[in-house]
């Protein structure tokens, strides 16, 4: 039985989805010769290269601004209700390969240990993620030619996604050809589970899990950076320079500093937008949610931590 809480939720949320599911808010076609749709409320996916994607979808100031208020008002209503300590989340792992070998993906299961140890410790307790699943499928075709809005993926998850709204499934692939080739990882947002639930979860490069032969990319960030799409964060540079909201800025976290676009690398002193007198801050390449490399990566700020268990508890919460 749903608590009083949740209940004056699911009434918000029917009205909410009712603007959502309008024209205004359907998402357009994928274009990857243009990029990925962009990390805002009425974006499918959200993509990690080796190379850095744009965004193809556009979406106005106004509409932007409107969905986070629906989300600040739905947070008012359940965030109270969420957990004190750290919010657990199972994880159920479908490990595609393409021929049942190590190099063809089958990743053993002392790397997909590895990887949620490191996931764990990226979040620092905020949230707590527990392997209660692996499964091992053999198929060329999904190995390969899964990625966003193909039909490999839609059959794979279809087929494979496992438990309920609050648990992370993980999808590890190889992304050797067609439409994702290249890809690092993709995932959903926490917004799209009640119309989608089967597209729900992250779909990862299985060479960037650590220990992986993904170079500079194998330390096992590239889940933690989907991940934190997942919950409901945006890439640093969302919105680029100009704010979107003079309180937030274009990610919608007010420590994030803005940044003009994604880092490629580890640049020292990078700065792509100009700041304000006395403001000493740079871009924030060392945040899991820009594009550096893996060990330039170390850290969620409060400011994501808060917000990402807001989205957590608003989209995904106790029934």
């Amino acid at each position: 039985m749903l608590s009083p809480a949740s209940s004056r939720l699911l009434l918000i949320l029917n009205a909410v989805f009712a603007v959502v599911s309008s024209p205004l808010y359907l998402p357009q076609a994928l274009d990857l010769s243009v990029g990925l749709p962009p990390d805002l409320p009425d974006a499918n996916l959200t993509a990690h290269a080796v190379k850095q994607l744009r965004c193809g979808t556009d979406i106005s100031l106004d509409d932007i601004l409107l969905a986070e208020e629906q989300f600040n008002a739905l947070q008012m209503e359940l965030v109270q209700d969420e957990e004190d300590e750290g919010i657990e989340i199972n994880v159920h792992w479908t490990i595609i390969s393409n021929d049942g070998t190590l190099s063809g993906g089958n990743l053993p299961d002392s790397q997909i240990a590895d990887q949620i140890e490191e996931l764990n410790a990226n979040c620092d307790g905020a949230f707590v993620y527990t392997l209660v699943s692996t499964s091992r499928v053999v198929n060329a075709d999904w190995f390969s030619n899964a990625a966003p809005g193909t039909t490999q993926q839609t059959a794979m998850k279809q087929a494979h996604r496992k438990g309920g709204h609050r648990d992370l499934n993980v999808y590890s692939v190889g992304f050797m050809s067609g439409a994702g080739q290249g890809l690092l990882g993709y995932a959903t947002f926490p917004f799209h589970y009640r119309s989608r639930p089967m597209d729900d979860g992250v779909v990862l490069q299985f060479a960037t899990v650590p220990g992986g032969a993904m170079t500079h990319y194998n330390l096992g960030r590239t889940l933690t950076h989907e991940v934190g799409h997942w919950l409901g964060l945006y890439h640093t540079f969302q919105g680029g320079c100009t704010e979107r909201n003079p309180n937030s800025g274009g990610d919608y976290v007010s420590d994030t500093p803005a940044e003009a676009s994604g880092a490629s690398g580890c640049p020292t002193n990078r700065m792509t937008c100009s700041r304000p007198s006395g403001d000493p801050s740079v871009d924030p390449i060392h945040n899991f949610m820009d594009y550096s490399y893996d060990e330039c990566m170390d850290q969620f700020t409060p400011g994501q931590m808060a917000r990402a268990s807001a989205m957590f508890a608003v989209y995904r919460p106790k029934e």
